[in-house]
């Protein structure tokens, strides 16, 4: 064999070790370019096979015939644009008239095939445009989050989404959340990326971990109050709903009703004060929420309730004192007690890890978002991090959380610890370090920080 014949065997044999085990890098190098080009050459035949075309206006008709021409064919949606990305390519299209943009999410499935993408979703961006996301490899089979993503006030990047997006937990959009997951779903580590992404921000973090706290004490240099066990939860969250109503009183005194004030000054929550008198937004973690329903005598069934009442309180009213809830658990429905299933219906954020039954998988999306319940029940065991994300408007995605570990939770919480807010109400239940950690310790240290 010439040296003409071999080199390009080596090429294409490195091409295809990239592809196996470099798919982004291989992406970024080789695919963006065949995809744009295999778009474009087949984007008018590829349209016409998936019934994405519309019949040519009569005009034309009538004008090829006044001309003696050929006769017009059908026409596509018009490319507005085409923008190749990180993981594949953004397609924005006109619609013809007659089409809806229900056709092309519908057709999803076969342009994904006609046009050897990994994957095709499509959104409406506002009356006739629709943009096409095709992925041009599997972006949840190793997550690699982006360099820059939304720096906004509490938006959180925890995931990547199937399309190749960033997937947020932004709590001023969506205040509250409910997460499920089994055993070894993944459901911790969704958590730990929140508290990650939570620590650099001036946020204080409140924990209800009634595992005697082995997932969120590790954390605790990083978070202003701490509870192991429901009797100190129901204190924490009674100080929560007194924290509360005292900050509507601030908001109250700062409203700026008169006359002569614009309506965008008008303060209606903690985000619309003064920011030398806005007070600090508030994220409550619940590790495992069953824990804090379940009873087994009278004593301990008035402190569910208690503690019930004060989740709900927090839910409905939380939201304008920048009070937040981040709720997890293996199950969540009503035969948790009275009072659950009006805690979730306050719980607008829903993510469901791999769960043991549909019945669980009901519980997150059965009164949002039904579609979403199937592709729940179908995460397979060997996927961990992989979940559905969804919310009230019905709308869902595959997302999954890149791997952090305890360690590197521990060592981010730790370098962010100078951030905690010392908030008068929560002092009594400020983690108190032992005198092993009081000291500053190395982040590359293997040993976890002791509390």
């Amino acid at each position: 064999m010439t040296a003409l014949t071999v080199a390009p065997v080596l090429v294409a044999a490195a091409v295809g070790v990239l592809r196996w085990r470099r798919p982004a890098w291989y992406w970024l190098t080789f695919g963006v370019t065949l995809a744009v080009v295999r778009v474009l050459v087949r984007y008018g035949s590829v349209m016409d096979a998936c019934g994405l075309t519309v019949p040519p206006a009569r005009w034309r008709l009538a004008l090829a015939r006044a001309t003696n021409r050929p006769t017009p064919g059908p026409r596509a949606p018009r490319i507005l644009r085409l923008r190749p990305t990180r993981t594949g390519l953004v397609l924005r299209l006109k619609l013809r008239p007659g089409q809806d943009a229900f056709d092309i999410a519908a057709a999803s499935d076969r342009l994904r095939h006609s046009l050897s993408m990994y994957g095709v979703t499509s959104r409406e961006l506002r009356s006739g445009v629709v943009e096409v996301r095709m992925t041009g490899y599997d972006v949840l089979k190793r997550v690699q989050m982006p360099a820059q993503t939304d720096t906004r006030p509490m938006c959180v990047p925890v995931a990547l989404r199937q399309d190749g997006s960033v997937h947020y937990r932004d709590y001023r959009a969506i205040p509250h959340a409910l997460t499920l997951g089994a055993t070894e779903s993944g459901k911790s580590v969704y958590q730990r990326n929140l508290v990650a992404g939570l620590a650099p921000m001036d946020v204080a973090l409140v924990g209800i971990d009634c595992k005697q706290g082995v997932e969120l004490f590790p954390l605790a240099r990083r978070f202003s109050a701490l509870a192991d066990n429901p009797d100190t939860a129901a204190d924490v969250l009674d100080a929560l709903v007194g924290r509360m109503e005292r900050i509507y009183q601030v908001i109250r005194a700062q409203q700026r009703i008169a006359a002569d004030v614009p309506d965008a000054e008008i303060a209606a929550d903690i985000w619309d004060l003064p920011a030398d008198l806005r007070p600090t937004p508030v994220v409550v973690l619940v590790d495992e929420v069953a824990e804090l329903a379940l009873y087994a005598n009278k004593e301990e069934e008035k402190r569910r309730d208690r503690i019930i009442t004060a989740l709900v309180r927090l839910a409905q009213l939380g939201r304008a004192a920048g009070i937040y809830l981040e709720i997890c658990g293996q199950r969540f429905g009503s035969e948790l007690g009275k009072g659950i299933t009006m805690l979730r219906a306050q719980l607008t954020g829903r993510t469901a890890h791999r769960v043991n039954d549909e019945t669980s998988a009901n519980m997150a999306f059965g009164d949002i978002a039904p579609d979403a319940v199937l592709a729940a029940i179908q995460i397979p065991a060997e996927m961990r991090g992989l979940a559905i994300a969804g919310d009230s408007s019905g709308g869902w995605h595959r997302i999954r959380a890149p791997h952090t570990s305890l360690r590197q939770a521990v060592n981010i919480c730790n370098r962010h610890a100078d951030r905690t807010p010392d908030l008068p109400e929560l002092a009594p239940f400020r983690p108190v370090l032992s005198a092993s950690a009081a000291a500053p310790m190395p982040l590359a240290k293997a040993s976890s920080a002791a509390v």
